[in-house]
């Protein structure tokens, strides 16, 4: 099974353990950032199953420590969020180095441009099965946007996270991901960044601490987007606003999941707002951008006020 990041493989790893395990199936993970010598020992002891970051696998395969020619399956996860990241080669050629008779499996948000070419070379005679809704945003949440001031966007911030007990907040770059996380603490506020740059042992740990509410925010950039999937996050701030409105939908899932409402925040500077409007026209709300500052009592109620009130 392919996944694009070290998050998705291990929590994917782990939703599976329980289930290989009553069926007498073994199942490992193996991605980039852990000890390589390790993943070897696990794949000389007989594995059925492996969810692997493409990288890491084509590594072991020219180690010879690890064959895909008689596997049966092939599943590429999150296809088009692989496209994105510039990993589909990779993909392809792990997937041209399947022989034999095989089954693949292919999931992904969108079947268009480069991933229905994978479709086309490596899917014979494929069946679609599509799970849609009728609009593109999720009932449960409550969309707000903010107008804010750079000086006081941190601030900001730090009131929405002391209103919620989990946020996951997005930035557009890693080293803003690093820098709002310091600027956090530094207003009294549990966070940490979370990032390929990172030490996987860091992420983990952070992930973790998140998971078991030790820490308030998290602050990811796009590639935790789909990554991570974490229960009861109470509010999403796009701290940057999305480059698009996938992006926006993707960030936005980490809340309002298995029927629960959340709320999704997006912040807009003065020199952001035609930007933003333009993703709300492409997500299909129409929600006013209200100008408010640190203080703002809203900011500690979001969802109970409605941004379409003129008071």
């Amino acid at each position: 099974m392919l996944v694009p990041t070290r998050e998705l493989a291990t929590q994917v790893r782990d939703e599976l353990v329980p289930l290989a395990t009553a069926i007498d199936r073994v199942v490992t993970a193996i991605y980039g950032g852990d000890r390589i010598d390790r993943q070897i020992e696990a794949l000389e002891a007989g594995v059925d199953l492996i969810v692997c970051t493409p990288g890491r696998a084509i590594d072991l395969i020219e180690r010879k420590s690890l064959s895909v020619a008689q596997v049966e399956i092939v599943v590429v996860d999150e296809a088009d969020r692989m496209a994105d990241m510039g990993f589909l080669p990779q993909v392809e050629w792990i997937l041209r180095n399947v022989e034999g008779s095989h089954q693949t499996l292919l999931f992904s948000a969108t079947l268009d441009g480069v991933v229905d070419g994978l479709v086309q070379r490596y899917q014979h005679d494929p069946v679609r099965h599509e799970v849609d809704s009728p609009t593109v945003t999720v009932d449960q949440m409550h969309h707000r946007f903010i107008a804010v001031h750079e000086m006081d966007r941190v601030k900001a911030a730090a009131s929405i996270i002391r209103s919620n007990r989990r946020t996951m907040i997005f930035t557009a770059t890693k080293h803003g991901a690093d820098r709002l996380a310091q600027k956090l603490v530094d207003e009294g506020v549990s966070a940490a960044a979370i990032h390929g740059d990172l030490r996987q042992q860091m992420r983990e740990r952070s992930l973790a601490q998140f998971i078991d509410g030790k820490l308030a925010a998290l602050v990811a950039t796009d590639v935790a987007a789909r990554g991570i999937h974490v229960d009861d996050v109470d509010a999403v701030i796009h701290f940057d606003p999305p480059v698009d409105h996938k992006t926006y939908l993707h960030r936005s899932g980490r809340t309002a999941r298995a029927g629960t409402s959340g709320v999704v925040v997006t912040f807009s500077l003065w020199n952001q707002e035609l930007d933003v409007k333009r993703l709300q026209k492409r997500i299909g709300l129409n929600v006013p951008i209200v100008e408010m500052f640190s203080n703002d009592a809203r900011l500690r109620d979001l969802a109970g006020w409605d941004p379409t009130a003129t008071d």
